[in-house]
């Protein structure tokens, strides 16, 4: 990765920094249309990610999947269905401003009320769709791919971490 992108780490990452903020709690949400789950090719690293961020300090988990969904791809969440916890403190993230957070992750199965306004955003190049078997061949954030890893299993959930 080229300097000033943001770089993400898990387990099997020996050169992971030592965070340097409090753990941060994310969340992701899985969209689903026929079958294929929506990713975006992010603008602050070359790799496809779930669609999801950090949930702020003064708004509710599902108030921050509802903003973060609206945010990055324009729609609209009408229901939201725990998927799994995802906590293993080796899952960091480290950005460009010198700021390194392990993360907690929340992850939920999400439906939106039509595509019809799914268009990417600042934060995004590229919105896509991908079949299950597609998504093992993708770079993804390395913080991600446990989440994307069950996603793929189909082992019923929800996955606690």
């Amino acid at each position: 990765m080229a300097a000033g992108e943001t770089r993400f780490y898990d387990a099997s990452s020996p050169d992971a920094p030592t965070p340097n903020r409090p753990r941060a709690l994310s969340i992701y949400a899985l969209i689903e249309r026929s079958g294929e789950l929506l990713l975006e090719l992010r603008t602050d690293a070359p790799v496809w990610s779930l669609i999801g961020g950090r949930v702020e300090a003064d708004e509710s988990i599902l108030a921050g999947v509802r903003r973060e969904v609206a945010e990055e791809t324009g729609l609209t969440v009408t229901r939201c269905e725990f998927f799994g916890h995802f906590s293993d403190p080796a899952r960091v993230v480290s950005y460009p401003d010198g700021n390194v957070y392990a993360l907690v992750t929340l992850a939920y199965r999400v439906a939106v009320d039509s595509f019809d306004g799914l268009r990417p955003s600042s934060e995004s190049r590229e919105l896509r769709f991908f079949r299950k078997e597609a998504l093992a061949e993708l770079d993804v954030p390395a913080t991600q791919r446990c989440v994307l890893d069950h996603y793929r299993s189909g082992r019923p959930g929800p996955h606690l971490e």
